[in-house]
C-alpha cells in the first residue's frame, strides 16, 4: 500500500512514532457484575501473578476500585485526586466535570488481569452503564495514580474514532484524546507532549475551527489510513490518523509545513 508507507515514513518527523510493540488483544465484553470492591470476589480471569513496577496485583486493584468508584460517584474533585500530578497540570476539575456530564452512569464494574509495564501497570476492567457494557483498560504509576486509559473500541467505526480524537484535541481534553492511542503508544507518548505538539501546530495553521470531512483512505488486514480534514482559522489541511485492526490510533501525523492559506476572492469592481 503505497500510501500507507509514504505517510508513515513521516511519523519520525511528525507528532508520533509507531508503536513498536504490538497493541493489546481487545477482550470481548462480558457483564460481571458488580466489581471487587463491591462483592468482594475475584473475577473469571486470574491476574498475572505480579503487577510490577512496584505495585503489587492488591495495589493496582485497590488503585482501580479507587477510579472506578470515583467515576461512579460523577464526583470531579474526587476523579481528579486520583489523576497523577503530570496528569493534573493539563487538566482541572472543571474539565473533569465537563467529561464527566457527557458520559453515561456507571452502573457496575469488575476488574480482570493486572500487567506490568516498564514504567506502569494496566488494569483491566468490565464495567456496566446506562448504555450497556464496554471493556477498560487502566494506566497507573507506581504510585497507583492515574496516567492513562485506553477503552475497547473494536466494534467501533474507524473514522468515528479518528474525528472524536482530533475533537478531544481541539476542546483542550488531551487526557481523553491520550486515551484514543494504543497502549504500547501511551508509554511512548505523555499528555503533556501530546498537548504541545497540537499547540505547536496551531501557530502554523491558526486556531481549530471544525473537522470539514474524515474519510477512510484505505484498509488492510492490520491496518486503517484515516485523513481527518481540518479546517483552522489560516487554513484547512489533514491530519493523518492510522489505526490497528482494534481501532487502536497507533500514528498521527500532523503536517509540519500546512498549506499555506488559500488567496482571497478579489472584491467586485
Amino acid at each position: 500500500m503505497p500510501l500507507l508507507r509514504a505517510r508513515a515514513l513521516t511519523l519520525a518527523t511528525g507528532i508520533l512514532l509507531l508503536a513498536g510493540a504490538p497493541p493489546m488483544a481487545s477482550r470481548p465484553a462480558h457483564a460481571y457484575g458488580a466489581g471487587i470492591a463491591a462483592t468482594g470476589q475475584a473475577p473469571p480471569e486470574q491476574p498475572d501473578p505480579e503487577a510490577g513496577n512496584g505495585l503489587s496485583v492488591e495495589e493496582a486493584r485497590a488503585a482501580a476500585n479507587r477510579i472506578m468508584k470515583a467515576v461512579q460517584s460523577r464526583d470531579p474533585n474526587l476523579l481528579f485526586a486520583q489523576f497523577s500530578e503530570e496528569s493534573k497540570e493539563i487538566s482541572s476539575p472543571q474539565m473533569v466535570a465537563e467529561r464527566l456530564r457527557t458520559q453515561p452512569e456507571l452502573l457496575s464494574w469488575a476488574l480482570l488481569s493486572v500487567r506490568g509495564g516498564l514504567n506502569s501497570t494496566t488494569v483491566e476492567a468490565s464495567f456496566t452503564t446506562s448504555d450497556g457494557v464496554r471493556d477498560l483498560f487502566i494506566v497507573l504509576n507506581p504510585e497507583g495514580e492515574l496516567t492513562g486509559y485506553h477503552f475497547d473500541l473494536t466494534d467501533a467505526k474507524a473514522s468515528r474514532v479518528a474525528a472524536d480524537f482530533v475533537r478531544s484535541l481541539s476542546r483542550g481534553l488531551y487526557i481523553s484524546a491520550r486515551s484514543f492511542l494504543s497502549l504500547p503508544l501511551q508509554e511512548e507518548l505523555t499528555t503533556a507532549t501530546l498537548q504541545s505538539r497540537w499547540l505547536q501546530l496551531q501557530r502554523s495553521t491558526g486556531n481549530f475551527v471544525r473537522v470539514v470531512r474524515v474519510i477512510e483512505a484505505s484498509q488492510s488486514d492490520d491496518t486503517r489510513l484515516v485523513l481527518v480534514r481540518t479546517e483552522f482559522n489560516r487554513l484547512t489541511d489533514n491530519l493523518y490518523v492510522i489505526l490497528n485492526s482494534n481501532n487502536e490510533i497507533t500514528g498521527v501525523d500532523f503536517p509540519q509545513v500546512p498549506n499555506p492559506p488559500q488567496k482571497a476572492p478579489a472584491p467586485a469592481r
